[in-house]
């Protein structure tokens, strides 16, 4: 067939697909939206594997530098599964410690909040009045709060309340059968990574320009390092604040040391606006409970922030990503505004990626004006 042939009939075709796409978009959004549900379990089994690859490759080094010394030869497919069971034994015994010491000691904290509040809420309102704000929605409000009206109401409810939860029970249970069809296809991934990347770099050397290859190797090794660097850096730096933070409150007896421990190490995550977000929060709970412990709380928070980024965090997870406070702030914001909480902690290193593929296209192109000039 002539080129210029197979080119109008291409253009012909897209333009015919294009039409049919737009004239039955209800039916192809349906369709979009049945694929992503069925192949949502692969795309959180690939994320999961990309997320518990980052230790197994610690596990991997840490056997293979043992073999060495044992001048040994080293089995890859023994040590990956030996790599992959202590990751998953590691991830089981962090869930273990969550679920047995830091939930209930996090219940008891948000209960006692809670009857704080409800103790407090006349002084404040009265203090508002005092300031002449109004404060009518409010009471009427706490007023509406009434035990036993909530009673009633859910005994009369309770036909709809028993389809809720079996409604609720039923999409739980395919959910959980879901997230576990994603662990093990994140296993079969985990266990045949290595497999699997020399078949995409097979297929890709197959149907790809050598130079275009490349820059696809080059990009997909760059999110790897980027991203694991980030994810280990970022999961040590949350841990070793957090308990330091825990430490320290309870050594000074400041109250809810628990929950802004674990506050400080979730919000660790994003660097620079986490620490300035935990510190408020933290001083905000100090203020309701005991006024004159506030400027204590801020004290404590910012010299153990201070020790944290000046002797730990340099040593332990280094730069990290490597961006700057302004870069930082500005993938939080469009991270946030996009996806919520993960938005904000994987644009941090998506944005590192892109600036550092910048950087070296502005490099080449700064190499190329000055070989065109000397020449």
């Amino acid at each position: 067939m002539d080129k210029k042939l197979k080119h109008n009939f291409l253009l012909v075709a897209f333009g015919v697909a294009l039409y049919a796409i737009l004239m039955n978009i209800g039916a192809v959004y349906n369709l979009l939206g049945n694929i992503l549900k069925l192949s949502l379990p692969v795309v959180i089994g690939f994320v999961l594997a990309f997320i518990l690859n980052v230790p197994m490759k610690g596990f991997e080094k840490l056997f293979f530098k043992l073999s060495e010394k044992l001048k040994k030869e080293p089995k890859k497919k023994l040590i990956s599964i030996i790599s992959l069971c202590l990751t998953l034994i590691c991830v089981i015994f962090v869930i273990a410690i969550i679920a047995t010491m830091l939930i209930p000691e996090l219940v008891s904290s948000i209960e006692s909040l809670y009857k704080l509040i409800v103790k407090k809420a006349p002084e404040w309102i009265e203090m508002l009045k005092s300031y002449d704000i109004d404060t009518t929605k409010i009471s009427e409000w706490l007023s509406s709060l009434n035990f036993e009206t909530l009673i009633g109401k859910i005994t009369n409810s309770a036909g709809t309340i028993i389809t809720s939860v079996v409604g609720f029970a039923s999409s739980a249970v395919s959910g959980v059968s879901q997230f576990l069809i994603s662990i093990i296809i994140a296993i079969y991934i985990l266990l045949s990574k290595d497999k699997l990347s020399s078949q995409i770099k097979i297929l890709m050397d197959a149907h790809l320009k050598k130079k275009t290859a490349d820059k696809i190797y080059h990009i997909c090794g760059l999110i790897n390092d980027t991203y694991s660097k980030f994810l280990s850096g970022q999961c040590i730096e949350a841990c070793i604040l957090g308990v330091l933070i825990f430490i320290s409150f309870s050594i000074f007896r400041i109250p809810y040391a628990s929950l802004i421990g674990v506050l400080t190490a979730v919000c660790a995550f994003v660097p620079y606006i986490g620490a300035f977000a935990s510190c408020f929060v933290g001083a905000f709970l100090i203020l309701l409970v005991n006024p004159s412990q506030v400027v204590i709380c801020v004290i404590v928070y910012l010299v153990v922030q201070f020790i944290e980024n000046q002797f730990i965090y340099p040593n332990v997870v280094g730069t990290s990503v490597g961006l700057s406070p302004l870069w930082t702030l500005i993938a939080v914001l469009i991270g946030g505004s996009l996806m919520g909480l993960f938005g904000m902690i994987f644009f941090i290193p998506l944005c590192a990626v892109l600036l550092t593929l910048l950087k070296e296209h502005t490099n080449r192109v700064i190499e190329k004006k000055k070989t065109l000039s000397q020449e």
